[in-house]
């Protein structure tokens, strides 16, 4: 079982230079896996209430909470480490443009020698879409073409690509991701479309605020999508965030061994849950949790 953790967003720390390179220099020394910074441009003070993994459709992160370029701050974080996998956790795909993100995200991955892996989805907040000037219809239909058209530039040369949303006739895109196949998309989402996405286009799948039975369903969703595009299922790990479902779960180690019995082979932990942003408290928590939860799963 490996361990994940998602940074602080905080304004007092999350751009801090020197926190950040202390931070990450903690996970690597820690024998932590991988580090994943969520995504979003903006948030609306005033937004419809569309998110789906609340009642009231309400995120439960204030609007003006500190979210950093998530692939401006893992280039940082490869700069400070050898080791540390780089987890976009998660970029909402559809709000980029393919060709400048396949260049980006082909970039990073050679400077940090084939360490990123990009959580991708397709969000929720309308307000997001129009301030990033992109139609809030057909999400996931974008976020298909997008994985298809980067895919497509990274493995041809010259590169073609005829989509609803994105064309290019024989042109190149360089860098080169380093890793074999290109940069791992690990699809984002609890629903069952983001579920059939990680079998069909998926390197991987990481949903959100979801229970043991119902990732039951999910995993088999994804299992069945990807053996009728003829993919092999085990080739595609599963990422949970335990607090994500049940706040203060994080240590239910029954909780944990549940998940675990569905084939999840990375758990997730916010650094928040650590109660304080100094780095010895930061170790305390990664540490107990290595010991009570990772090496008892």
């Amino acid at each position: 079982m490996e361990l994940g953790v998602i940074p602080l967003c905080e304004k007092a720390v999350s751009t801090d230079p020197t926190w950040v390179a202390q931070f990450v220099r903690l996970l690597e020394d820690e024998a932590v896996e991988s580090v994943w910074m969520p995504e979003h441009v903006i948030m609306a003070e005033d937004y419809e209430p569309l998110y789906e993994y609340s009642e009231d459709g309400r995120a439960p992160v204030a609007p003006d909470t500190m979210m950093p370029d998530p692939l401006h701050w893992l280039t940082f974080a490869a700069a400070h480490s050898d080791k540390l996998t780089l987890g976009t956790g998660v970029l909402v795909g559809p709000q980029h443009n393919a060709a400048i993100m396949a260049k980006r995200l082909a970039t990073v991955d050679a400077l940090s020698a084939g360490r990123l892996q990009v959580g991708i989805g397709i969000g929720w907040q309308k307000e997001e879409y129009a301030a990033c000037g992109v139609p809030y219809s057909k999400r996931g239909a974008r976020l298909d073409e997008m994985l298809d058209a980067m895919r497509t530039l990274w493995r041809d040369d010259p590169a073609t690509f005829h989509g609803e949303f994105t064309r290019f006739d024989r042109v190149y895109c360089d860098t080169k991701p380093v890793q074999e196949g290109g940069v791992p998309f690990v699809i984002g989402g609890s629903s069952e479309a983001a579920a059939r996405r990680a079998g069909t286009r998926g390197d991987g799948y990481f949903p959100y605020t979801i229970g043991p039975q119902d990732l039951a369903l999910r995993v088999g969703t994804m299992r069945d999508a990807a053996q009728q595009c003829g993919r092999d299922p085990d080739s595609l790990p599963l990422t949970v965030w335990p607090h994500s479902y049940r706040p203060g779960g994080t240590f239910d180690l029954e909780l944990v061994r549940d998940y675990a019995a569905l084939g999840t082979q990375r758990l997730v932990v916010a650094a928040f849950e650590a109660g304080n942003t100094d780095m010895d408290s930061m170790r305390r928590f990664i540490c107990d949790y290595q010991d009570r939860i990772i090496a008892n799963v």
